[in-house]
C-alpha cells in the first residue's frame, strides 16, 4: 500500500483501539482493490470527543468507524444521522459528505447478512433475544420486520421494557419476558449479553432448553461455550464472526462505492481471531 498526499483516510475511534481488527481487514481491501485509501484506529477520551470530530472534518477525512464508548455520544456531533442508526441510538458508521458527517448503523444489516449467508431465513419465525443492549436493538430492528414473534428478555427490566416499546414502532410482534423457559416456543434464540467471553462464564440459558432443530447465535466471535453446548444438543450454531464481518463490508461500501471482496476480509479476520484466541490461553 502506497501512502501519499491524495490517500483518502478512514479512522476508528474509540477507547480501546488497541484489540481492533477493522485496520488489517480494511486495509487488506484497499490494498486488493487498489484503493487509494487507509485505515487507522485512534484511541479518543470521551471528553475529547468534540475535538476529535473536529479534527476528521478539518483533516478531510473520508469516513470513519466508531465504537465503544462513543457510539452514542457521537450522534449529536454529526450533521446527519440516518434513520435506523436514529432508532437503535448509536452510530457505528461515518461518511464525509462534503462538508458534512453523516452517521449510519451497519450492525443489524451485518447480522442479517450473515443469517442469509448461513443459510437461515428469520421470515415467519420466533426470536428469543438475550440482552437489550445496543448490539440487541440493532439486532432487533431488523428482525422485528420479518420474524412472527420476538421474546425480549434482560436482567434489566427497565432497559428491556424500552427495547420493547421502541420496537413496537416497527412492529407489533415483541414482547417482554422474565422467563427464559420461552425459549421453548422461539426457532432462534440470540446471545446477545457479554456471558460467553470468558471461557469460565456460565451459560446465559439452561442446556436442556436448547433442544434440536433450534438456530442458537452468540453475537461473541468465536465459539464460545454456549455454541458448544447448542451444537452438542443438535441444534444449527452461528458466532458473531459474520456479523462483525458483514458490518465492516457494509460499511466500506457506504465509505468507497465498492463492493470489497469479502472472502479476504473474512480470511484476515479469522486469522487475526484466531492468533487472539491463542494468545490468551
Amino acid at each position: 500500500m502506497e501512502i501519499n498526499a491524495r490517500t483518502k483516510l478512514i479512522c476508528l475511534i474509540g477507547n480501546p483501539v488497541e484489540h481492533s481488527f477493522s485496520p488489517n481487514m480494511h486495509n487488506a481491501a484497499f490494498d486488493q482493490l487498489g484503493l487509494n485509501f487507509c485505515y487507522l484506529a485512534l484511541k479518543v477520551e470521551k471528553e475529547d470527543l468534540g475535538e476529535a470530530l473536529k479534527g476528521v472534518k478539518a483533516m478531510n477525512f473520508w469516513g470513519m468507524n466508531v465504537t465503544i464508548p462513543h457510539k452514542e455520544a457521537v450522534i449529536p456531533l454529526l450533521d446527519e444521522v440516518e434513520e435506523e442508526a436514529e432508532f437503535i441510538g448509536a452510530v457505528n458508521t461515518v461518511k464525509r459528505v462534503d462538508d458534512r458527517l453523516v452517521g449510519y448503523n451497519t450492525d443489524g444489516r451485518g447480522f442479517m447478512e450473515s443469517l442469509k449467508e448461513s443459510g437461515i431465513n428469520p421470515g415467519g419465525m420466533n426470536v428469543f433475544m438475550l440482552g437489550a443492549g445496543g448490539a440487541s436493538r440493532a439486532v432487533s430492528y431488523h428482525l422485528s420486520k420479518v420474524a412472527s414473534k420476538i421474546f425480549i428478555f434482560d436482567t434489566d427490566q427497565k432497559k428491556g421494557l424500552m427495547l420493547v416499546r421502541d420496537l413496537k414502532r416497527v412492529n407489533d410482534n415483541v414482547v417482554l419476558t422474565g422467563d427464559k423457559k420461552n425459549i421453548k416456543s422461539a426457532d432462534i434464540v440470540i446471545n446477545a449479553t457479554p456471558l460467553g467471553l470468558r471461557e469460565d462464564d456460565p451459560l446465559p440459558v439452561e442446556s436442556d432448553l436448547l433442544t434440536k432443530r433450534k438456530v442458537v447465535c452468540d453475537l461473541i466471535y468465536w465459539e464460545t461455550p454456549l455454541l458448544k453446548t447448542a451444537r452438542e444438543r443438535g441444534c444449527t450454531v452461528m458466532n458473531g464472526l459474520g456479523m462483525l464481518l458483514w458490518q465492516g463490508v457494509l460499511a466500506f461500501t457506504i465509505w468507497t462505492g465498492v463492493n470489497p471482496p469479502v472472502d479476504l476480509m473474512r480470511d484476515t479476520l479469522m486469522r487475526q481471531i484466531e492468533k487472539k484466541r491463542a494468545d490468551s490461553y
